[in-house]
């Protein structure tokens, strides 16, 4: 594929002879690239492509290799991920846009109650004892004829008090469900704008960057736990969303862990546990028998201008008791 892209089938034969023995020469003693290659990150024993690394030897550049093409992956994944997550919740915003504007414009069709309150109080003079009903002349219709129910224990002026409340509760719904709509419309355009940052992302994670957690694998949760201070502030404010469980041990220096949230499912029991093993180990309380690990949803866990790195506000939690542990099971 390489000579291919180099043009070597169309070159004169002898020229074609040098290239290979180019590239034999170079293949005794190679040097060993990481390449990116058609968007693609890739090994290889020829100079080609956009070079990222160079190595002499097979070992590290395959473990740079490895290394790279992990968390370029990693990186890929929650990319998509997260875009599919705002494209959801943009999908779900424009529903309720839909159904609940239909609901208020019904209702503000709906507007009898305050006619028929009226109507009856235009006829207070007519004599309804008993009646379920009553016909009058519709003002609001050219005159029309319209029968009014009406609550035979109550007086003409009851049934309008009945309906002038009811007309009162409408205008109520129709105020919520206004404000309802105005705030589904600027979360759907903060989600918008979201979206547009996120998809404005490279493709590819700049190499030689480290991911600033390390991944664990539970019960087919994913779990991060934070490689430093510094790494700690960039997992919880860059790599988090307000629905993911943080967890860190109580009261002490330790790294921050995440559990990623699955739409629609709670957080299972032994899953928490496990990852407060991890909190509990990856701080000063490695050592202690049985550690306090805090956790709570990302949403209330915020950083304040000019806390040391690491440092957070945790506005409420809860605590759960373990045993330091690092080891784990998929």
């Amino acid at each position: 594929m390489v000579l291919q892209e180099e043009g070597f089938f169309s070159l004169a034969p002898e020229q074609q002879w040098l290239r290979l023995q180019d590239i034999k020469k170079k293949l005794e003693h190679p040097d060993y690239f990481i390449i990116r290659h058609h968007n693609s990150l890739a090994l290889s024993l020829l100079n080609t492509g956009e070079v990222l690394r160079t190595e002499n030897s097979p070992r590290k550049a395959l473990t740079h290799f490895c290394q790279e093409y992990l968390q370029a992956g990693a990186y890929t994944q929650e990319k998509a991920k997260r875009q599919h997550q705002l494209q959801q919740h943009i999908a779900q915003a424009e529903n309720y846009l839909i159904k609940t504007s239909a609901k208020l414009r019904e209702i503000e069709q709906d507007q009898h109650y305050k006619e028929w309150a009226d109507l009856l109080m235009a006829n207070l003079h007519l004599s309804t004892d008993g009646e379920e009903k009553i016909a009058v002349s519709n003002f609001y219709h050219n005159n029309l004829p319209i029968e009014i129910k009406l609550k035979r224990e109550l007086s003409l002026q009851k049934n309008a008090e009945v309906y002038y409340r009811k007309s009162k509760n409408q205008q109520i719904e129709i105020n919520r469900l206004q404000k309802n709509i105005a705030e589904k419309e600027e979360e759907k355009r903060k989600t918008e704008a979201q979206l547009v940052s996120q998809l404005a992302l490279p493709e590819k994670k700049e190499i030689n960057t480290p991911l600033p957690y390390h991944e664990f694998t539970y019960r087919g949760y994913t779990i991060w736990v934070g490689r430093n201070a510094q790494a700690n502030d960039v997992l919880t404010l860059k790599h988090t969303y307000k629905e993911d469980l943080w967890l860190h041990a109580k009261d002490v220096a330790g790294s921050h862990v995440v559990i990623k949230y699955q739409a629609g499912k709670p957080f299972p029991k032994e899953v928490i546990e496990r990852a407060a093993q991890l909190a509990a180990y990856n701080s000063k309380r490695k050592t202690e028998s049985l550690a306090p690990v805090a956790y709570t949803p990302k949403k209330y866990v915020r950083k304040r201008k000019g806390d040391p790195a690491g440092m957070v506000v945790v506005e409420r939690e809860d605590v759960i008791l373990v045993v330091p542990k690092l080891t784990t099971e998929n």
